[in-house]
């Protein structure tokens, strides 16, 4: 459903609209989820553990993706809102280059600096050559991964999200195809899930850059212009609260797994690596509202338009409250048989994996309503008022959630069965 920014949409539409960038987001999480399941069922779960060990790391790298297409969509959207097309691609195509020479940088750094990050991470001996082969693949693909993570906004804002969709649809295809020659086939393990990953983040960023080169008929085509660090600044400002967002999520994973490695060794990874994916689908439905509904928030500011953006944000909140609702239904119903797809081939980690999954789920109900509040600050172009909401949910849920469960494990990695303590 094309509906452009300037368009009223009703509850209903609004539900409708937003499918395709939905269905765009989950699709590109299910690269993490695919790689995961061949990996699990088809390496065994020292390897599961390593992937779910250096992930966390890779995920901080493609935050700069997002973190520029965010806070840039916000301000082009808000500038196409005022009638300055102009200026608004200027932005667009300087949010670009900048995220290119991001992408290169990070790259450089990261592959020389990876055994060391791998260790501090957790990655006992038998897992660092895997997690050291496995990030050495995702590291070199991070800029195509930036690209994609820019891209899934600005074609929002080119009023394109079904051609994300195709996109992203062609891009998870090719992630599944070559994860089921090279991991199940070729029994290439890690290294199979890695290719089969930066091949799928080559078309999902490359494709839209050639769409965004050509005379396109959207609002935004990529052109050379006069670089401008005072709209840089601002779009990085604005974009702020997404990039911390997704470093605190990598954060709590690494704490998480460092805690799950000490006590529980491999297996306690491999289940917390379990409701990871899980969660990043659940996630991908909120970030694809959320990639919908911003470019109509920033346009109606830029319009000035109060009734539509009152209209969007009490709509807004309805829809994330409803999806978290059937979030949690649908987690606590399927706990067992999600547990058994990746972990059936070891009783004691299945057991465990659905406990934790089954606690896990009760986070689904109010997770969306606090990602939207961040989101809709940066499409207000006020990044300050979103970073102060993410470092919210940082301090007052998730860092004392991590302390409570430290403080739950017994000396030899099982729960404190007492009545005030929940088990996992």
């Amino acid at each position: 459903m094309k509906a452009p920014l300037s368009q009223h949409l009703s509850f209903g539409r609004l539900i409708l609209g937003a499918i395709p960038s939905i269905l765009m987001m989950v699709s590109i999480s299910l690269y993490s989820v695919i790689d995961g399941l061949f990996v699990s069922n088809f390496a065994g779960k020292t390897q599961f553990a390593a992937v779910n060990l250096i992930y966390p790391y890779v995920m901080t790298l493609g935050a700069l993706g997002f973190m520029m297409g965010t806070g840039g969509t916000a301000l082009v959207a808000k500038k196409l809102g005022e009638g300055k097309t102009d200026e608004a691609n200027r932005h667009f195509s300087n949010c670009v280059i900048f995220s290119l020479g991001l992408g290169l940088i990070s790259t450089v750094i990261s592959l020389f600096l990876l055994p060391n990050i791998s260790k501090a991470l957790g990655a006992d001996e038998e897992m660092l050559p895997h997690c050291i082969r496995y990030g050495q693949i995702l590291i070199a693909g991070v800029t195509f991964f930036n690209f994609q993570n820019l891209f899934q906004s600005f074609l929002m804002a080119a009023e394109r999200p079904g051609l994300g969709f195709g996109v992203t649809l062609l891009a998870g295809i090719t992630n599944i195809i070559l994860d089921a020659a090279l991991i199940a086939g070729a029994k290439m393990g890690i290294v199979g899930a890695g290719i089969g990953t930066i091949a799928g983040q080559f078309i999902g960023g490359v494709l839209p850059l050639i769409f965004f080169l050509r005379n396109n008929n959207s609002p935004l085509k990529l052109r050379m212009h006069k670089f401008d660090w005072k709209g840089i600044l601002k779009m990085v400002t604005n974009g702020m609260s997404e990039f911390f967002a997704n470093i605190f999520v990598s954060i709590v994973s690494i704490v998480m797994n460092i805690l799950l490695m000490r006590h529980f060794g491999q297996d306690g990874v491999s289940a917390y690596g379990v409701i990871c994916y899980v969660w990043l689908v659940y996630a991908a439905i909120f970030i694809g509202f959320n990639i919908f509904v911003a470019p109509r928030i920033s346009y109606n500011l830029g319009a000035n338009n109060k009734k539509e953006l009152r209209h969007l944000y009490l709509s807004s909140l309805l829809v994330l409250l409803l999806f978290g609702v059937i979030q949690l239904v649908v987690s606590e119903s399927l706990a067992y048989p999600l547990s058994y797809v990746f972990t059936s081939y070891d009783q004691g980690l299945l057991e465990l994996t659905t406990k934790a999954m089954r606690i896990y789920s009760i986070i689904y109900c109010a997770i969306g309503i606090n990602m939207f509040g961040s989101a809709f600050f940066t499409a207000l172009n006020n990044g300050v008022m979103s970073l102060v909401l993410s470092t919210a949910r940082l301090i007052a849920i998730e860092l004392p959630c991590i302390l409570l469960f430290s403080l739950l494990i017994g000396g030899d990695g099982s729960f404190d069965e007492s009545p005030c303590h929940v088990p996992i």
